[in-house]
């Protein structure tokens, strides 16, 4: 159920209820269109907020999506940190809320475990899945290796990123951000990753210092319908900082898996 709305130029917010939990979401694209819907989901601490370039991008084509997960943004913050598992349960619960018929999962490094733990347990709910610089590199295990690799990527994004991951940090909580990170850390990715029988894409950028060349391999290895495309001069947030270039990617992925036709570029 929807519970408020706001206007943001060409992107609708919302705000629905999800058991006790409001969920907050922006909304682009046209709600009759072919294609199926595509939902993008953020990655550890961070809302949707950097998911708005490659939103307005991916909904030439489609109804696109992007969240607040529980506790960061504007949704609701529950007392104590959600499991990666629970992320998940929020996840499908939205969707029956919202009632999204098998939409497209994109998500964002911790984002991409996300999905594919819903595509995992929930395989029905799910057309097709796109990991961009999915998280869990086990070259870095620890949440320490992990946070000086994000400081490292830092100066290779977008200056204006800067604003929102620090207002989305501050705002989610490092100890809420922890938590979740080393939680995440310990899942069996592994065997997560080699169930699924969805196509899916990966996404890695050729300057991310969180996900190497070796795990986006691995990854992409591990699935049964795998194809592993490498953005040069890419960093870490693809979505944001390199958002064109993931989208000219990913636009044709989802017509080919997710339904809707390819815009005409006769005579432009």
């Amino acid at each position: 159920m929807t519970v408020g709305r706001a206007q943001d130029s060409r992107v609708e917010r919302r705000f629905d209820r999800v058991g006790t939990l409001s969920i907050h979401t922006r909304w682009a694209g046209d709600p009759a269109a072919s294609g199926r819907p595509v939902v993008l989901v953020p990655g550890l601490g961070i809302s949707g907020r950097y998911m708005v370039r490659l939103l307005r991008l991916l909904a030439a084509d489609r109804p696109a999506v992007a969240l607040d997960l529980p506790g960061i943004g504007r949704s609701s913050r529950p007392e104590r940190p959600l499991t990666l598992v629970e992320m998940a349960d929020v996840l499908v619960a939205w969707l029956d809320a919202v009632a999204l018929e098998r939409p497209a999962l994109l998500g964002h490094s911790l984002g991409a475990q996300v999905v594919a733990h819903v595509a995992d347990q929930r395989p029905a709910r799910v057309s097709c899945l796109v990991l961009a610089s999915p998280s869990r590199d086990p070259s870095a295990r620890r949440p320490w290796q992990q946070a000086l690799r994000l400081l490292r990527d830092a100066p290779r994004e977008a200056p204006s990123l800067v604003p929102i991951a620090v207002t989305d940090y501050l705002g989610a909580g490092p100890w809420r951000m922890w938590r979740t990170l080393r939680q995440s850390l310990h899942t069996d990715a592994v065997a997560r990753l080699s169930r699924l029988e969805h196509p899916t894409l990966v996404v890695r950028g050729e300057r991310d210092p969180l996900v190497s060349a070796a795990w986006a391999d691995t990854v992409t290895g591990l699935l049964r319908h795998g194809t592993l495309v490498t953005l040069p001069g890419a960093p870490h947030a693809v979505n944001y900082t390199t958002a064109r270039a993931l989208a000219a990617v990913v636009r044709p992925f989802l017509t080919a898996h997710a339904g809707g036709a390819e815009p005409d570029r006769r005579g432009r």
